[in-house]
């Protein structure tokens, strides 16, 4: 599945270039790009100045963009200014805070001649942790029990609702593990200080982990699925090392969930198969590609290029197969540059053909 060669005359824009010890999917979606044919130019959208990947040489050109929280206003305008300079002909969000500002500026994106190929508002809505009970119930799939407080004088009731260990986690990012009823409280308020309300409360599972990731069609269809099972696991509960796996069974509950939600663009599927009774339980989903998605195309299904194709149109057919027993193993490195670049970012917000500039001195 190669890019057409009039990709070479492109602009895309990929977001998120974190690459620490929680890593943003950005670096993997732009390696899987190029690893995949595609010759354009890429222009990393980023947050922070510090981001690794902007250093790691990552895109060829970087722009600071405004948080979303600042309005669309802003956001909208900012990415004008970027196409003023390089005409962008599609754009590949990767954060899941900034996916529902890209939904619902996608008029005012096509008429800056941005393609995208992402979810509906109603789809994005849907798979949200705190409706995940209610999908369940809906496509017949498994999930753990959860609670959703918004106030902390509800967290007394949970030992008559779930036993512990808990999960408790934000509506967008971070889980933690509480084994006691006075454990919640502490990460209840970590997490409403960052993600806001409501905060998840979610029955622990004891078990082997399982993150699959997929793109769907928006109509039903999974253009492709690969899954791997965690090998490596940090504190935060994110994979640092995973495989690989061929598993018909859990590769039916993959797809049943997008048929059920007739997922629009690429998605992280959290699962579990639980000790107690063998079978997989959804965890979450992540409307977005995950940080190792490199994996999945090195196993043979390059996820990123195929939904960069289907954003311009293109036909693209489902691929068959994934090769089993391909693992990676997370790790970091130092990157050094000179400090006059960090300040031309951070003052003026761009880095533009920056070429070798951004590769790392030795």
């Amino acid at each position: 599945m190669a890019a057409r060669k009039y990709y070479s005359d492109l602009h895309v824009a990929v977001s998120g270039l974190h690459t620490g010890d929680n890593p943003q999917p950005g670096v993997a979606v732009i390696q899987s790009l190029r690893e995949g044919g595609f010759r354009g130019r890429v222009v990393g959208l980023v947050y922070d100045a510090i981001e690794a990947g902007i250093w790691a040489g990552a895109a060829d050109h970087v722009f600071q963009m405004p948080y979303p929280s600042e309005g669309s206003e802003s956001f909208l305008s900012r990415l004008a200014y970027i196409c003023e300079r390089y005409p962008l002909a599609a754009l590949i969000p990767t954060l899941d805070v900034e996916i529902m500002a890209y939904i619902r500026l996608a008029p005012q994106l096509t008429r800056l001649g941005i393609r995208t190929f992402l979810p509906t508002e109603e789809q994005f809505r849907l798979r949200a942790k705190t409706k995940l009970g209610e999908l369940g119930a809906r496509f017949g799939i498994r999930v753990p029990p959860s609670v959703n407080l918004s106030d902390p004088a509800m967290i007394r009731h949970l030992p008559g609702q779930m036993l512990f260990p808990v999960m408790v986690k934000g509506q967008f990012y971070e889980a933690f593990r509480a084994n006691r009823l006075d454990e919640v409280l502490p990460h209840f308020n970590r997490i409403r200080s960052a993600w806001g309300l409501p905060v998840v409360i979610q029955q622990y599972l004891q078990g082997d982990e399982y993150n699959t990731v997929a793109l769907g069609d928006g109509r039903g269809g999974c253009v492709g699925a690969v899954s791997m099972r965690k090998m490596l696991v940090t504190e935060k509960g994110k994979g640092f090392g995973g495989v690989v796996v061929q598993d018909p069974e859990l590769d039916r509950f993959s797809r049943r969930i997008m048929k059920g939600l007739s997922w629009r663009g690429p998605l992280e599927l959290e699962v579990l198969k639980a000790q107690q009774d063998g079978c997989y339980y959804l965890l979450e989903i992540n409307p977005r590609f995950p940080a190792w998605v490199l994996l999945a195309a090195r196993a043979g299904q390059n996820l990123p290029l195929a939904a960069l194709r289907l954003a311009f149109g293109e036909k693209v057919r489902a691929f068959r197969s994934c090769r089993a027993g391909v693992f990676f193993v997370r790790h970091s490195v130092d990157i050094t540059h000179d400090i006059s670049l960090f300040g031309d970012l951070s003052s003026r917000g761009e880095l533009c053909n920056i070429g070798g500039q951004t590769r790392p001195e030795r």
